[in-house]
């Protein structure tokens, strides 16, 4: 996609799983590429293998549940590239907030909302007024949410709130910008062989191996496609909501699932 050169994409979680994906997805279309994430190592090898293809990439180490480091992402990202063009505020993390929900604690609650939600929230905040700034402005903004977010999930209540937190927030924030040439949408992702599921998997198997494969065997029996999703396939969406080819798609909740939600959505 030759519209995508001379662009600037900017991934938070861009390190691994869907992230990573949508980082290389930009590169390979030509977009510059600012990988926003907290583990450096593992920052860095995705900008490595990002520039081994022929891609163009930067990591910053940020913390995008704290709002010092997020305007400094943005900054970074216009100060080394010149621009903002499209954003994915990807980063997300399940992590104590797995559990019955009168038995998580108020720290569990506060860490899963700011970690899965104000992230999310604050990454729109400083991109989008980056957007409004730039000239000519505009950009396109995807945030992931989930297929946990369309409905309740069972111990992971915390997890299905802030994933629904995101849904709201994209569609509002889409109202409010769409004049100002600013795209909003979200991707609800399903089932997806990224590093959480292998974790989520490993989890309910007990590190039993053959236990995994059941586990793993039952969720492919829940996919109508039959099978646990490429994360490159996430990227591709990610890609084709930021495109020309999406022009007229705004504040839309777009599920890339393999038919795992559509018996009840």
């Amino acid at each position: 996609m030759n519209e995508f050169a001379g662009k600037v994409a900017l991934v938070t979680g861009g390190s691994s799983g869907i992230g990573k994906a949508a980082a290389i997805a930009f590169a390979k279309a030509g977009a510059s590429v600012v990988i926003g994430a907290r583990g450096e190592q593992r920052g860095l090898a995705a900008v490595e293998e990002i520039r081994e293809a022929g891609g163009n990439a930067i990591f910053v180490p940020a913390d995008v549940s704290n709002a010092v480091d997020v305007e400094r992402l943005v900054a970074t990202t216009v100060e080394t590239f010149g621009r903002l063009d499209f954003a994915v505020n990807n980063a997300s993390n399940a992590e104590g907030s797995i559990g019955l929900l009168a038995e998580m604690t108020e720290e569990d609650f506060d860490s899963s909302m700011s970690t899965n939600l104000k992230s999310v929230w604050l990454g729109m905040k400083y991109q989008i007024r980056q957007m409004l700034a730039q000239e000519p402005r505009g950009g396109a903004i995807v945030n992931t949410s989930s297929a946990n977010g369309l409905g309740g999930c069972p111990h992971a209540s915390l997890y299905a709130a802030a994933k629904a937190g995101i849904l709201a927030l994209s569609k509002s924030a889409a109202w409010e910008y769409a004049g100002q040439g600013i795209r909003i949408n979200a991707l609800v992702p399903g089932a997806f062989r990224t590093p959480m599921l292998e974790d989520s998997i490993d989890r309910a198997a007990a590190g039993d191996p053959e236990a995994k494969l059941a586990v793993e065997a039952r969720w492919k029996s829940m996919i109508a496609a039959g099978r646990i999703g490429d994360p490159a396939e996430a990227g591709a969406a990610i890609l084709w909501l930021c495109s020309d080819a999406s022009s007229y798609v705004v504040g839309h909740s777009m599920i890339v699932d393999g038919g795992l939600t559509s018996l009840w959505r």
